[in-house]
């Protein structure tokens, strides 16, 4: 996406240059050094940094499409197929490769230096975003390599499905967690600001936990998730890279790069907000405070947003400043989880067990957690407008996590939507809320808020009232490779879906 995975390396250099000086060479590529120089110091920060810069970018740009976070701006089209609800081989393979080849591959480096050595707070750390990386793939993509894929000479492994990936990642995890103690020493890192295993043990709790609860709807996982949430011991703050962004070409946070910045000499602004989620936010009777952290309003001072399906190209009134765009800036973090999502899960943990108290009150807790990381007050008028009910759990815990990520991790929101089927469709559709055509069509006073709404022009393969529920496997690993199996559509859900 524009210049973004070519600089990567120069991130990489940058941050290591004031964060990392007495282990980066600044003349050393740290994705590809000399054999006799690799060490996990150098190899952490060049896996955290290329994680961050598929996980900060195209997945969030893409999440928050097929999530209806994010629509398509007057007069461009860079991102109306994502609107449309596509997916290409081509449009991943980038990404694909770059948390294979670069995260993945680091990581597998590190996990045999520390096992090696007995460094098991760094195997922790590794195992934690390796586990995080195998998570966004098998979510996207539904099977990927795995057993085979860390072997060079192999040049079509093996698709291994995607619970048993799931399963393998967790079984790693319990492993890392019964060697590392907190005061376990953490090879140089991009993500904490002290290098021991203290933080790492509650970050790796918080991903074994949403790993357990995707599957719970599809595998008894139940012994497993008891154990866990008894133990208790998840982040008590969001995990995610920030404070090492800074306002110069190749070293700012992936989305304000990719969307916002002028440093590659491209001013086309694609990104605006979504109707859904406007709608949602924003009521005659309500305004979610978390609107003014998530989106900035338009020329008039109002919060708009756009049909997916459109990018309004033939409109007169409706211009590129009518439209709302993200609140982003070149600080701004990379969040890989909240405390407000582990709450959501856990809600929905005592939900399941039908301990309504219990759900209610992380429930509660996921709602302040969310408007603490917006940095706005009001949670509690929020809460009384939406309070949770047992009878309806799913549908309130889903459309809830659902707002609350709009402007912090909109690819786990697209996720949370497939897995929990909230927001549902509602009755209204993309052509009737505009008609592609004329401006005076527009009508957003039809969107009911808390749904999703077919897109204008939808994707064939996908049909009305469907979400794309994955994608096809990259073409940087299926085209040459022998073992790839037949994609099995566009509309059948990975594992923990079904």
């Amino acid at each position: 996406m524009k210049k973004l995975l070519t600089v990567i390396s120069t991130i990489v250099l940058g941050l290591g240059a004031t964060s990392c000086d007495s282990y980066l060479d600044i003349n050393q590529d740290p994705n590809s050094p000399a054999e006799s120089n690799m060490n996990a110091n150098i190899m952490m920060p060049a896996a955290e940094m290329n994680l961050a810069a598929s996980y900060g970018d195209f997945l969030r740009i893409a999440g928050g499409y097929y999530a209806q976070h994010f629509s398509q701006t007057f007069g461009t089209s860079n991102y109306l197929d994502y609107s449309q609800f596509t997916m290409s081989a081509t449009r991943s393979s980038g990404t694909y490769t770059q948390l294979n080849a670069r995260t993945l591959k680091n990581l597998d480096y590190i996990l045999k230096f520390a096992s090696a050595d007995g460094e098991w707070g760094t195997y922790l750390a590794a195992t934690t975003l390796r586990a995080f990386t195998y998570q966004i793939l098998v979510d996207c993509y539904g099977e990927v390599p795995f057993t085979e894929s860390m072997n060079a000479s192999n040049v079509s492994p093996k698709y291994d499905e995607g619970d048993v990936i799931y399963a393998a990642m967790i079984d790693s995890l319990d492993a890392a967690l019964s060697r590392a103690k907190s005061n376990d020493k953490v090879c140089t890192n991009m993500l904490f600001g002290t290098n021991t295993a203290a933080e790492w043990i509650p970050f790796a709790n918080a991903v074994k936990l949403k790993m357990l609860m995707r599957e719970s709807g599809v595998k008894d996982v139940q012994a497993q998730l008891d154990a866990l949430v008894a133990e208790g011991n998840f982040p008590t703050e969001d995990i995610a890279f920030q404070g090492i962004w800074k306002n110069e070409s190749g070293q700012m946070s992936p989305f304000y790069a990719e969307e916002f910045s002028s440093a590659w000499g491209s001013t086309q602004e694609n990104v605006v907000a979504n109707i859904a989620i406007i709608g949602t936010m924003q009521s005659a009777s309500y305004t979610d405070p978390r609107i003014a952290a998530f989106f900035k309003t338009n020329e008039k001072g109002d919060y708009t947003g756009g049909v997916s399906g459109s990018n309004f190209s033939t409109s007169k009134s409706y211009k590129a400043a009518y439209w709302c765009r993200p609140v982003a800036s070149y600080d701004m973090p990379v969040y890989l989880i909240t405390v407000s999502e582990v709450e959501f899960f856990l809600s929905e943990y005592y939900a399941k067990k039908g301990n309504a108290a219990q759900a209610a009150a992380h429930y509660q807790a996921a709602i302040e957690a969310s408007f603490n990381t917006a940095g706005v007050s009001g949670a509690s008028t929020y809460i009384s407008k939406n309070p949770y009910d047992q009878d309806n759990y799913k549908k309130v815990l889903g459309v809830a996590k659902w707002v609350a990520l709009a402007g912090v991790n909109n690819f786990e929101a697209w996720c949370e939507v497939r897995r929990m089927d909230y927001p549902a469709f509602g009755t209204v559709t993309g052509d009737d809320l505009y008609d592609n055509q004329s401006d005076a069509s527009y009508s957003p006073n039809l969107y009911v808020p808390g749904t999703l709404y077919t897109p204008i022009q939808v994707y064939g393969p996908v049909g009305p009232g469907k979400l794309l529920e994955r994608w096809p496997y990259a073409e940087s690993s299926s085209s040459r490779n022998g073992n790839s199996p037949d994609f099995p559509g566009y509309t059948t859900p990975v594992f923990w879906g079904k």
